[in-house]
């Protein structure tokens, strides 16, 4: 090879290596920043490129993709944005949250168990569609929880399950916000509005329902009544335990009162009288005999501090606190103290009780379908725990019905339908308005549906309680779900 041809056959590998050193370079350490580049609107218009598959509940469609004209062709629509908006979540420049982020790449058609569908699509000469989430909910329980809880400007939270599977039926979190808001194309009106809602003092974009936890109060008795029971199966709704006005608490000058300083009974009571009147001092005395291990061994039985739980969003995790000294185990007992539970735990208390013992994974997508309604996926029901045996939770269904038949939850009566539940009034900070909760089930000797309710401290005013706030909320729920 002469001069000429060598030195130009060299100058033309060492410009190819110079282009695939500039290509490595770019596509291994700049990708990220030249993706997240403003400059760089390719990634901004394909992400609306795309027709995103529908959401929906029941037949009402949730969140679905409206062809428009111009640069961008998909835009997100949400027909009822804020009565489902913490359940769908939203679409917005850069980001997604809630089922719009968890399944994200089944709704963008990206998934790789779509492969098929996207080749059939390719050698058809057709776009591409994302698949189609249906979900659990049932929408006339979704509505009945919104409206009831919205009442008076309340702050809160409604879980509904099916105790038998698990299924989420409505999941409400109020103050909400409007998803379309946050779905846009215009990034500086989205990104705006986003930080005024991001920077608000009643937290609109928290799903209160999982991505909180709260003191349960007294609700967290039927708790203390399981473990209670399960440490000695011959006991029942009449064993007679300890009720003094107030409990005298070891190693402290404190003790532990009833509700209001109120007397329960005549110093001893049945087991059943004291959760129908949510006395303290019994269920105080009741944690401190069983010690800190058992009392967190059937909490660990009703999936608290176990298995980290997606819906399939993340459910913030609830505790009964650390070990301490016996003081502080009785206010645990009654809720308060270090226990912090989310509403969706507390639901499924409610629904491990009412299917016998057993608590079911709690699952919010029913079935997700390709755009030409093929299968993808189909919900399959599946056990978390079992939380007790069937012999105690028969023993407290009929507990928790008496305490609705005749104790502090008769406002959640439901006439020809027999209801169990228990209240909760939990303490917060001092001087500040309780928490309301009430969680329960019906009919009791079948059960259809599982609820939770949390009423914020001070949405409802300075004297809420469970009984009064929570229970009627609760009421209208099951009688959606019931067809009442």
């Amino acid at each position: 090879m002469n001069g000429p041809l060598k030195r130009a056959a060299l100058a033309c590998l060492l410009m190819f290596g110079l282009l695939m050193a500039n290509i490595n370079y770019l596509q291994a350490v700049r990708a990220e920043g030249l993706r997240d580049d403003a400059r760089n609107k390719r990634n901004f218009y394909a992400r609306y490129d795309v027709e995103r598959g529908r959401i929906t509940a029941g037949r009402e469609v949730l969140a679905e993709s409206v062809e428009k004209e111009g640069q961008f062709r998909f835009v997100r629509n949400y027909p009822k944005g804020p009565l489902y908006a913490h359940i769908t979540g939203y679409f917005s420049p850069e980001s997604q949250s809630a089922i719009e982020s968890a399944r994200n790449s089944l709704l963008d058609g990206s998934d790789p168990s779509l492969l098929i569908r996207r080749s059939i699509d390719l050698f058809t000469n057709k776009a591409s569609k994302g698949a189609n989430v249906d979900l659990t909910i049932l929408p006339k329980a979704q509505e009945a929880a919104y409206n009831a809880l919205r009442q008076s400007g309340k702050r809160g939270a409604v879980v509904a399950l099916d105790p038998e599977t698990g299924a989420i039926l409505a999941m409400v979190s109020l103050p909400t916000f409007d998803p379309n808001e946050l779905s846009g194309v215009d990034k500086g009106a989205v990104f705006k509005r986003y930080d005024e809602l991001d920077k608000a003092k009643n937290r609109p974009l928290i799903n209160r329902a999982i991505g909180e936890t709260y003191p349960p109060g007294s609700t967290f008795k039927v708790l203390t009544a399981a473990a209670f029971l399960e440490d000695d199966s011959s006991r029942n709704a009449s064993t007679m335990v300890d009720a003094p006005q107030r409990l005298d608490l070891p190693n402290t000058t404190a003790d532990l009162p009833n509700y209001g300083g109120a007397a329960c009974g005549a110093g001893r009571v049945t087991l059943v009288f004291a959760l129908e009147r949510s006395c303290n001092t019994p269920f105080g005395k009741i944690g401190i005999d069983l010690g800190y291990e058992k009392m967190k061994d059937q909490a660990t039985k009703f999936g608290i501090g176990g298995e980290r739980l997606t819906v399939p969003m993340g459910v913030a995790e609830s505790s009964i606190g650390p070990e301490e000294d016996a003081a502080a185990l009785a206010q645990a007992s009654i809720g308060q103290r270090s226990v912090q539970m989310t509403p969706l735990e507390m639901a499924l208390i409610a629904a491990g009780i009412a299917n016998d013992g057993k608590v079911m994974k709690p699952y919010l997508v029913n079935r997700i379908a390709d755009a030409e309604g093929g299968e993808v996926e189909n919900a399959d029901p599946d056990e978390l725990s079992t939380a007790m045996s069937s012999e105690t939770a028969a023993k407290l269904r009929e507990m928790m019905v008496s305490v609705v038949r005749q104790g502090t939850a008769t406002a959640a009566q439901i006439p020809g339908v027999e209801v169990g539940g228990k209240t909760g009034t939990a303490e917060t900070a001092e001087g500040q308005a309780p928490h309301a909760w009430f969680i329960s089930f019906a009919p009791a000797q079948k059960p259809k549906v599982a609820v939770a309710v949390l009423v914020e401290s001070g949405s409802a005013g300075t004297d809420a309680s469970g009984g009064h706030t929570a229970a009627p909320i609760a009421k209208s729920v099951m009688e959606a779900v019931l067809g009442r």
